[in-house]
């Protein structure tokens, strides 16, 4: 049955109200290459459902499962082993069909789930205070700067050159609505070792700064000591911003807040979300008390009621659906709701002790793949201080190594080229992940399919 919701006398009228002429308008910031002049090629006006079916089913196979190939995919989005138990238990209708508590004084039950993971993600950050969760950590740094503005009242935010390149992309798209500066490629080389970098923007540091903003570890897996950097960034009236993509490895390194950073913001997809085929994912945003008023998003807090009973309340919400717009924080409208629900479910399950633990496995596995491959003729170890993630410098391109290397069954990491194609230095780097799924076979797998490929029609290239 066909659903035509409008009419051509509809059309006209929105049309007219809006000030377009013809449908076509809308599209006008759409370059003319990037539109379709028809319907696409090759493809039957109408089919049986069947038949659909049948014929996406056939193209799905063409996809290399992750979980069925040996994966050393990284670079913000990780493969880790989730309990069945989270799938379970989000999935019970309570859970699945909740929405955004308008009325929370009805919604104990997600207001309480959002409350115990504010509290794992400030224990987890080592920040005083965390919100009930945003889209994603792309979007999240880019309202730590806006926030960091409102603290300061600066308009200008350096970003180390080892911050994801998407979540870079993401700010600077958001900002070019709202007036900040982002001063960016410090230092020329990505690959230069956190010391480096961190020398660099102490340098960059003036009293028109309001935030520096580091990843770590960072996107070639780098892990550094930002004990320095908080102080140079606090000396200079600064804040410092520190971006978490791998949720993990805050089991073993030493906590953001414990080094002195002011926001805390991160993808908590590690744990309890998987890859999803990209999305959604978990937005993490923590920070100190002081600054817990310029916030965006929503804060759960503990309360009791008339009688004496503990319950939950919205404690802090600067949207502009529940405060006036010019007061409003964030136009963000809701959070990842089951996405935190599936995290805090599954750091439940790990516990303290067995988060570190799972910690150390990925750190284990990440070392003895490192040692491996470095041992390999013409590779060489770029990053000496990681914790699941590293890269390699390989003496072949390393795009073609991985199409090379996916064609023997090996998802063998992602070629920095394509992360940073301006870069032409970057050419032959390669980033590796490696959690507790890989398994000592999956190691021995993707040891042949390099060593194969850089000896085979790459010799002396």
């Amino acid at each position: 049955m066909r659903y035509l919701p409008l009419t051509p006398t509809d059309r006209k009228a929105m049309l007219a109200t809006i000030g377009a002429g013809s449908i076509d308008d809308l599209f006008i910031d759409v370059p003319a290459e990037a539109r379709l002049a028809g319907p696409i090629a090759d493809l039957p006006m109408v089919s049986p459902e069947m038949l659909v079916e049948r014929d996406l089913a056939r193209l799905a196979k063409k996809n290399m499962v992750a979980g069925e190939h040996p994966f050393f995919l990284g670079c913000g989005a990780y493969r880790h082993h989730i309990p069945a138990s989270v799938d379970h238990l989000i999935q019970r209708g309570e859970f699945l069909t909740s929405y955004t508590p308008y009325q929370p004084e009805i919604a104990q039950g997600t207001l309480q789930y959002l409350f115990e993971f504010q509290t794992q993600v400030a224990r987890l950050t080592g920040m005083d205070v965390a919100n009930a969760s945003m889209y994603d950590g792309s979007t999240a740094m880019t309202e730590a700067i806006f926030m960091a503005r409102r603290v300061t009242r600066r308009g200008k935010a350096i970003i180390s050159c080892g911050v994801h390149p998407h979540y870079l992309h993401a700010a600077q798209t958001l900002c070019r609505f709202t007036g900040d500066q982002l001063v960016t490629g410090v230092p020329t080389l990505c690959c230069a070792p956190p010391t480096d970098d961190i020398a660099d923007i102490i340098a960059h540091i003036d009293s028109d700064t309001s935030a520096v903003v580091v990843q770590n570890p960072d996107s070639f897996g780098h892990v550094a000591d930002l004990t320095g950097l908080a102080a140079a960034c606090h000396a200079r009236g600064a804040l410092l911003i520190v971006v978490v993509t791998e949720v993990v490895s805050l089991g073993l390194i030493k906590s953001p807040g414990e080094m002195g950073a002011d926001i805390v913001v991160g993808e908590g997809q590690s744990l309890g979300v998987g890859l999803q085929f990209g999305g959604p994912h978990l937005g993490l945003f923590a920070c100190n008390h002081k600054h817990v008023r310029q916030m965006p998003g929503r804060l759960c807090g503990e309360t009791v009621d008339a009688d004496g009973r503990r319950g939950f309340v919205l404690t802090l919400s600067t949207r502009e659906q529940h405060i006036r717009r010019e007061k409003a924080t964030s136009n963000i409208c809701t959070n990842s709701g089951l996405m935190s629900l599936a995290f805090t479910i599954h750091m439940t399950l790990l516990g303290e002790k067995g988060l570190r633990h799972l910690a150390e496995l990925n750190h284990a596995r990440a070392v003895e793949t490192a040692d491996r491959l470095a041992a390999i003729p013409g590779i060489k170890l770029l990053t000496n201080r990681f914790f699941n993630e590293f890269a390699i410098q390989l003496p072949v391109p390393a795009r073609q190594a991985v199409r090379d290397m996916a064609e023997m069954g090996v998802l063998g990491g992602v070629s920095a080229a394509r992360l940073w194609p301006d870069r032409p230095d970057l050419e032959n780097v390669l980033i590796l992940a490696v959690t507790e799924t890989v398994s000592k076979a999956d190691i021995d797998a993707l040891v042949r399919a390099l060593t194969e490929v850089i000896g085979s029609e790459y010799a002396g290239a």
